[in-house]
Parts: C-alpha cells; structure tokens; sequence
C-alpha cells in the first residue's frame, strides 16, 4: 500500500501539467485579486489602519482552502487515468487487494494535497509579508498547519467521491474545470459570503470547505483584526467578519470553531464511507 502510494506520488509530480492545472484555479483566484479585486476590497472597506494587511489575509486564508481541493482532484485524476488506460486491471490481478490500492490513491492524494497547501501557504506569507504585512505567530502558524491537514482530509474525502463516479479522463477533466470554477464562488473568494442573495448564502455556509476557510480566515486574520478594529465598537467588527465570512451565521446563532470541526471530521467520515460503498458497488 504504501509502495503504491509511494508510485501515484511520483507520478503526480512528474506530470508538471497535472501540478499546474490543480493550481490553476488559485492561480486565477491571485490573478483577480492582485489585479482587481484587492484595490476594489481595499478601497470599499474605508480608511481601517493596515487594511491592506487585513484583506491579504482574507485572501490567502480563502486561497489555502480552495487549494486543498484543487490539488487533491488533481492528485486523484492518477486514478482516473489508471481506469482510462484499463492499468488498473493489472493492479487487481496483483497480489495486493483491491482495498490496499484504494487506500494508496486516497493516501497519495491526502499527501499530495497537505505538500501544496502547505506551500502554498508559504508563498501566501511572502505575500503578505511584501505588501506591508506580518508573519504569522509560531501558535498561529502551528494552528494554520493543523487547520490544513483536518481541511484537507475533508476535502480529500469530497473529492474521492466524486471521482468515484468517473472511468473517463475527458469527463473527469470536465469535471475538474468546472470545480475550479465554481470553487472561488463557494468559498465567498470571489464575492464575501454577505453580498450574496441569502439563498445562495445558506448554500455556502452548509459547503464544507467553507467552514474551513472561516476556520483559516479567524487564525490568520486574528492580529489585522485587532489593529484594524482597535478602539472600534465591537458590532462593527462583528458586522465585518460575517461579511467576509469569517463568522457563519445561521439564523441567531454563529457556527464556533468546534462546530466547524465537527463539520469536517463529519464530513470526511461520511464522504469516505459514501466513496467505498460507491466504489465497492462498481466491482461488483
């Protein structure tokens, strides 16, 4: 299992194509941002101390949540491909089980995903750091890389789903082009959670991944808040985190930390078990 995992590793990351296309969605999220979005955000927001800072963060916490999808559909399009060119069947007639070559997919993906995020983030705090920002806290960096490896085994299981359903590489390729899609929208990147129609904001808020870019966004975003907001009535900076969708509200209540956690550990727990029960019923 783990030799295996070890070969879809190696081949995820000799294909330079299939890295740059898993981050092509955060590549147009940057490109957006550094060339529209940010100077509108900035702007609209008024004359708050480092809000340059402020919206960096904001960006780049929404960017490590959106990455964690990315790459991971990306990582698993080595299993779609193995269907397409019928290499999986070799793999079966193999001593090793079906249930072992699964779970190398899912680990090498899992691997694949928490290794670009985490650089990811790296590169986000160059960012940040350049435009006038700080580096986050040693406690704050350790929970950021925490936040990311529970997010990215939900995001792991969303996707294993999913690509439980595909043995074309054509149709996953769709497929993939329309997740990074609509990626940046269901995650409030492109559009804060609090100017969309409400509707639309119940469907965010009950996204999964959505929970992990609050969860990201109230790390990194902790100390800009606090220079931003400085001597501010405490409803205003309220009033802007549920803009932002640093805090989900639904109805009266706003979803905690723990909350958000429990919705990603659900999560993975739930999708892993839909994508083994789909993928059992398809040998059959």
């Amino acid at each position: 299992m783990i030799a295996f995992a070890a070969r879809n590793l190696k081949v995820f990351f000799r294909d330079r194509t299939s890295v740059f296309f898993s981050l092509l969605a955060v590549f147009i999220i940057i490109g957006l941002y550094v060339l529209f979005l940010g100077d509108v955000w900035t702007s609209s927001i008024g004359d708050l101390t480092g809000v340059r800072f402020l919206m960096d963060s904001w960006i780049m916490a929404g960017l490590l949540a959106v990455t964690s999808v990315t790459t991971t559909m990306g990582a698993f399009g080595t299993m779609v491909d193995d269907r397409a060119k019928k290499i999986s069947k070799d793999f079966y007639s193999s001593p090793i089980g079906r249930g072992s070559l699964t779970a190398g997919y899912i680990i090498s993906s899992y691997i694949i995903g928490v290794i670009m995020t985490l650089v990811t983030l790296v590169l986000a705090e160059i960012y940040i750091v350049a435009y006038g920002g700080a580096l986050l806290s040693l406690s704050a960096a350790l929970q950021v890389v925490g936040l990311i490896l529970i997010s990215t085994l939900a995001s792991t299981s969303m996707v294993l789903f999913i690509v439980s359903f595909f043995n074309s590489a054509s149709a996953f390729a769709t497929a993939s082009t329309i997740i990074g899609t609509l990626i940046g929208f269901l995650t409030g990147i492109y559009l804060p959670v609090g100017q969309l129609p409400d509707a639309v904001q119940w469907i965010v808020k009950v996204f999964p991944v959505s929970h992990a870019a609050a969860l990201l966004r109230q790390t990194m975003m902790a100390s800009p808040l606090s220079q931003a907001f400085n001597g501010a009535p405490a409803e205003a900076a309220e009033s802007f985190k549920e803009l932002m969708g640093v805090n989900l509200r639904f109805g009266d209540a706003v979803a905690s930390p723990i909350v958000s956690l429990l919705i990603l550990a659900g999560t993975a727990v739930l999708f892993f078990a839909l994508s083994l029960l789909n993928l059992s019923r398809k040998r059959k």
